[in-house]
């Protein structure tokens, strides 16, 4: 059989594009902000993960204007060899300050974060142990480990201690969750994982590309969210959300992290972030740690948008973060729901089975600390709109 023949056969994207509703792909004219241009047309912007609303601040820009100038455009190499710049290390040293860790190491994506660290520390001897809901690249991660992988229900505890309780002693087990549920915006229950952690051996890995500016007093993420900072093993996250960049980090203990350093392929044959991300980062997590008001900011836009559709009786999971996910039930619907509100000026994400069960499909919205009242107001207004033109109840 030709290898081609799989791509010759309709598809879903062929069958939304016939209907016009094919949902991706939308090209920006403007940076992102809560109100940007997209193909031409004022849109407001909820469906993002600018959280804190730093990609464009002065600050961050002029920062990476300036390590465009004095590093140039790449590092041509990666960090194990020709790539370390002396940015990279600082940027490592404040992160570990910051997250109160021994030691940080970085990536050059969010998404090879999780590759190299559960492939870096998962052994043939090992065991992880994932959420269902986790995000793609933690199961990624888990493939490329020789570990074995097992599963447990979404947040569902008595599941996680019943697949904890059939490893066997002798095996290694590393319990993997999302800290902030990209989809739903839910959090873990960090605290029962920890103590079931404790009962059972196992080390706690923490995704927190989701909760690091989001949650906690200080935006440090989701273990500063329930008091658990030194009762997470390793922290993962990323600089393409609160921190207004591109690339991701490891938080740990020196040994663990000099270990992988060592041992992560997706690491140590890849090229290093580029100096204009690493100095923009540095300036973004500058920025947080110098005004922790923009997390108390996001946590308010997310509570009045959720009063917002509370409001227009529409229903959407309920959750304390700043995604905000809302029923269309059916596919289509959902489809049909993001070019309606693109048109009208408001961009959002489709979320459509297998993403979600099958008749459970949303839209996902996201919001910055730097969102107006009157954008949200506007922007549910036409959800309302849509929502009645849709027959969605």
């Amino acid at each position: 059989m030709d290898l081609f023949a799989k791509t010759e056969k309709q598809h879903n994207y062929d069958v939304a594009r016939e209907k016009n509703i094919y949902p991706y792909f939308h090209a920006l004219t403007s940076g992102q902000d809560t109100v940007v241009q997209m193909e031409g047309h004022r849109t407001i912007m909820i469906g993002s993960n600018n959280y804190l609303g730093l990609t464009s601040h002065p600050e961050v820009i002029a920062a990476g204007v300036e390590g465009l100038q004095k590093y140039g455009s790449g590092c041509s190499g990666s960090r194990f060899l020709n790539g370390t710049l002396d940015i990279h290390k600082a940027l490592e040293r404040e992160l570990a300050e910051f997250l109160h860790k021994e030691a940080v190491m970085t990536f050059s994506t969010g998404f090879q974060s999780n590759l190299g660290i559960i492939s870096g520390i998962v052994g043939m001897s090992d065991t992880v142990i994932c959420d269902k809901e986790n995000h793609a690249s933690i199961y990624d991660g888990c493939r490329l480990s020789f570990g074995k992988m097992l599963r447990y229900n979404h947040n569902d505890m008595a599941d996680l201690e019943r697949q904890l309780a059939s490893v066997p002693e002798e095996r290694g087990i590393l319990i993997v969750t999302d800290g902030v549920f990209s989809m739903s915006g839910e959090i873990c229950n960090l605290p029962e994982i920890v103590r079931l952690a404790r009962k059972y051996g196992a080390r706690v890995m923490v995704d927190d590309a989701h909760g690091l500016g989001v949650l906690g007093a200080h935006g440090r993420g989701t273990a500063e969210y329930y008091g658990l900072e030194n009762e997470v093993d390793i922290y993962m996250g990323t600089f393409s959300k609160s921190l207004a960049s591109l690339g991701g980090y490891m938080a740990s203990t020196r040994r663990v992290i000099d270990y992988i350093m060592h041992t992560s392929r997706p690491y140590i044959f890849s090229a290093s972030i580029t100096p204009a991300s690493v100095q923009c980062a540095r300036k973004a997590l500058e920025i947080l740690i110098r005004e922790p008001e923009r997390v108390k900011a996001l946590r308010d836009i997310g509570d009045y948008m959720r009063a917002k559709l509370d409001e227009a009786h529409i229903k959407y999971i309920p959750a304390t973060t700043p995604i905000v996910s809302i029923y269309t039930y059916e596919d289509e619907k959902a489809f049909t729901a993001c070019k309606l509100l693109l048109e009208r000026g408001v961009y959002v994400n489709p979320v459509v089975s297998p993403a979600t069960p099958v008749g459970k499909a949303l839209i996902r919205t996201s919001y910055s600390a730097t969102h107006k009242r009157e954008e949200i107001d506007e922007a549910v207004e036409k959800i309302r709109e849509v929502w009645n033109i849709l027959g969605i109840e």
